[in-house]
């Protein structure tokens, strides 16, 4: 198969008949194989009855329905799960998105890249609301990761199928796509797309997930960069505690017992004392992560590497 769009639907009832028709109408006279991928999130609002009439009109059309509302996360990864396309293309079920950009994104891909970002540069959302805090979110997580882009929350994306397969999505990761993708190696480009004001139903971010995201940018950016060293990190930390602790100890010890200086009652030993033991704590802590990621990566046959392909 050709092409697998894959949408996470929560609470989209009065657009689902819309997007179904809007896709195949984008799609259909280009030639390709493809399949639609809905994936209802626990709706609520009589989404789940009317996919299942869907599905039964429409052959290309495939539905997975949760039992609860797990997130986008969730939706995005049993879709990849699920997807039989060469090429996978995710998509939001608000309309927001317009399936028109497909082919773009398609033809952008066939240039040598794994991964091609949707950037909604003429965003139709509140301002405060909505672009502030993602403009925001979107500085922050450029330069933290490796991978810079404009729009980090544009759900509108196009991945090669093994890129998409390898992707681990737990969480809220969804949002971080680019950057787990990046630590694979894959090669990334972005793309201006078209962005529609939402006609039907709500929103369901606020300002509230902005620390959310901060959140989850200390968990990339750990798995990202240690996540096969936990030691570099924890042990480089504690190194530094116990040379700061020993050599402050160090001072007060010749201060005792050269000068006869007391040291009773300074708080500065204390912080020492309480050093050393944090660095040692520090050390301790990143040969037990040591073990841990030998322990996961070996007990499943995991690798540490990605291979682009192989030329024999």
């Amino acid at each position: 198969m050709d092409l697998s769009v894959v949408v996470p639907i929560y609470n989209e009832v009065e657009n689902l008949r819309s997007l179904c028709q809007r896709v195949h109408e984008v799609l259909a006279p280009m030639g390709w194989t493809y399949e639609l991928i809905l994936v209802d999130d626990g709706s609520s609002d009589g989404s789940s009855e009317l996919l299942a009439e869907l599905h039964a009109q429409d052959d290309k059309l495939k539905v997975l329905r949760f039992r609860r509302n797990f997130g986008q996360t969730a939706a995005l990864a049993a879709g990849f799960e699920y997807a039989h396309g060469a090429v996978i293309v995710t998509l939001d079920g608000d309309l927001q998105n317009d399936p028109i950009d497909i082919p773009r994104l398609l033809a952008k891909l066939d240039e040598g890249y794994d991964l091609v970002n949707g950037w909604r540069v003429n965003r139709q959302d509140s301002f405060l609301s909505r672009r502030l805090p993602s403009q925001i979110a979107n500085s922050i997580i450029s330069l933290t990761t490796q991978v810079k882009l404009h729009d980090y929350g544009c759900t509108l994306k196009a991945f090669r199928r093994e890129v998409a397969k390898g992707l681990k999505l737990y969480g809220e990761m969804h949002r971080f796509i680019p950057a787990l993708a990046g630590d694979m190696g894959a090669r990334i480009a972005e793309l201006p797309v078209t962005h529609h004001a939402r006609k039907h139903g709500s929103s369901k971010y606020g300002l509230a997930r902005t620390v959310w995201v901060i959140l989850d940018l200390l968990t990339v950016k750990f798995l990202s960069s240690y996540a096969t060293r936990p030691s570099h990190l924890f042990g480089l930390l504690g190194l530094i505690a116990m040379l700061v602790g020993g050599g402050i100890t160090t001072v007060l010890g010749i201060q005792r017992l050269v000068f006869g200086v007391q040291l009773s009652g300074r708080p500065l030993l204390l912080l020492g004392i309480l050093l050393l033991v944090t660095g040692l704590q520090f050390v301790t802590t990143g040969l037990i992560g040591e073990l841990l990621v030998r322990t996961y990566h070996e007990s499943q046959d995991k690798h540490a590497y990605w291979i682009r392909d192989v030329l024999e």
